[in-house]
């Protein structure tokens, strides 16, 4: 018993560890939620400590909090986001749909330390979570945490990874290869044309994100339970997206519904629709990257991606493309994060989501997957990528489809015979097309110049 404290809520007693900051309520929710060891990121519990720093900071300003109080709750909340007290928030994820467990987690932990500082007597529901609700406190936790890490993390990793490519893809932009559709050879382009089509895919992508930014800045807070805003002060909301906006640079603003906000997670459901293009992009670019850099000598082998580290246990000599493939993977987490975050979207039960811990978990693992895969495909795949010049051009050489350009003279029918005899004989289409046509040398080559084909 001396290892415990008894700590009193409207269920009663709980015992409660004795160096806990946490309280009553914290304690029944690790007592009932074991499902998991999943618990919410700390880019989300550090929303919500602002989310409280600045709804005091209101109460405050409209005299429904003494000074004193003010001050200890916000001296609280700055030391645990300076990293203080991580340990106190470890609530499974898979736990009351609203993320009341979590919110009241929050709440105790601040008015322990906010108590212990001050000497005063602070209430976790009374003053910390004085003029909200967890109804309306997590929904603005899933925006505020989601926008700051697209904003700090995403939307640069993306532009970083944009930049490279397009780098790369200068230096490249007179290497000229076979193309490939359905797998097959087709007419050539250049790696720098290849490569700037996954830029554009990135670019994109990024736009598309930043236009969720623009509904990840309207928040929930100031509904309060169900959209109302019972209990919370006249114009909380507005002056609650003021303070929060000063805290962390992002321009929020209440949601034009309250109502909307609890009752429904829209917004949520596609920014993780465009982080699962984003994911498809991502794979996309992984998957060309491992085709163009198989063999050595059995692959396609156009490039040499850097060799990171020993590839087989059993086969000495053997590097694998260990960059695209732990990308890929991270792809595919992300795409089935999606079909989770769908499944949770449409749980709004007439005013309010019931799964909001599994959105806000999934849709923060999404942005941190993302963000890490560009960084590394930018920096440890694309940029340090070598080209084998010799295999593609000699690869271009031996392309039966060059003799697509000859159709405009010859016919299809009289160049597709060239093209079955070059491919049977494996020989270069030019050779074969000087024995085949009354052209010149000189002309098929200036009519089947790779350069000019681009």
């Amino acid at each position: 018993m001396s290892e415990y404290r008894i700590e009193r809520d409207s269920m009663g007693d709980v015992q409660v560890p004795k160096n806990a900051k946490y309280g009553a309520q914290t304690q029944r929710a690790l007592n009932n939620f074991s499902i998991s060891d999943l618990t919410l990121p700390s880019d989300f519990i550090s929303a919500i400590v602002r989310i409280k720093r600045c709804a005091a900071m209101v109460n405050r300003e409209e005299e429904l909090l003494p000074e004193p109080i003010f001050q200890a709750i916000s001296n609280a909340a700055d030391r645990v986001l300076a990293g203080e007290c991580g340990d106190q928030f470890s609530v499974d994820i898979f736990q009351t749909g609203s993320g009341t467990s979590t919110n009241m987690n929050v709440n105790e932990v601040l008015a322990t330390l906010a108590a212990e500082q001050s000497g005063l007597a602070i209430s976790a529901n009374d003053h910390i979570n004085m003029s909200q609700s967890s109804n309306d406190v997590i929904p603005s936790a899933i925006h505020i945490s989601a926008a700051l890490a697209m904003r700090d993390r995403l939307l640069p990793a993306l532009e970083h990874l944009e930049l490279a490519i397009r780098d790369k893809a200068r230096s490249l932009d007179t290497v000229i290869k076979t193309g490939r559709t359905h797998l097959m050879d087709a007419m050539p382009l250049t790696l720098g044309q290849e490569l700037n089509g996954w830029a554009e895919q990135v670019r994109k992508s990024r736009e598309r994100l930043q236009d969720g930014l623009k509904y990840l800045s309207q928040l929930a807070q100031g509904g309060t339970a169900v959209g109302t805003g019972v209990n919370a002060p006249d114009l909380f909301a507005e002056k609650f997206c003021a303070a929060i906006s000063i805290d962390t640079g992002i321009g929020f603003s209440p949601n034009p519904s309250l109502f909307e906000a609890l009752s429904s997670q829209d917004t949520a459901v596609a920014v993780s629709g465009q982080l699962k293009v984003l994911a498809v992009a991502l794979l996309k670019m992984s998957n060309d990257l491992r085709w163009m850099n198989s063999g050595p000598l059995a692959g396609l082998s156009e490039i040499r991606l850097s060799a990171l580290q020993p590839g087989s246990s059993i086969m000495p000599g053997k590097v694998n493309p260990v960059i695209p493939e732990a990308v890929a993977m991270a792809c595919a987490q992300v795409i089935g994060n999606d079909s989770c975050i769908t499944v949770a979207g449409q749980s709004g039960n007439f005013q309010l989501n019931v799964m909001l811990p599994l959105i806000a978990y999934n849709l923060l693992q999404s942005i941190q997957l993302m963000s890490n895969s560009s960084l590394a495909l930018a920096d440890q795949a694309i940029s340090g990528f070598e080209v084998n010049n010799e295999v593609l051009a000699e690869s271009v050489a031996k392309n039966p489809i060059l003799v697509t350009a000859l159709n405009p003279v010859i016919g299809y029918l009289a160049a597709a015979e060239i093209a079955k005899k070059a491919y049977a004989e494996k020989r270069p289409i030019l050779d074969v097309a000087e024995e085949m046509t009354d052209l010149t040398r000189e002309q098929l080559s200036e009519l089947l110049d790779p350069l000019k084909l681009v």
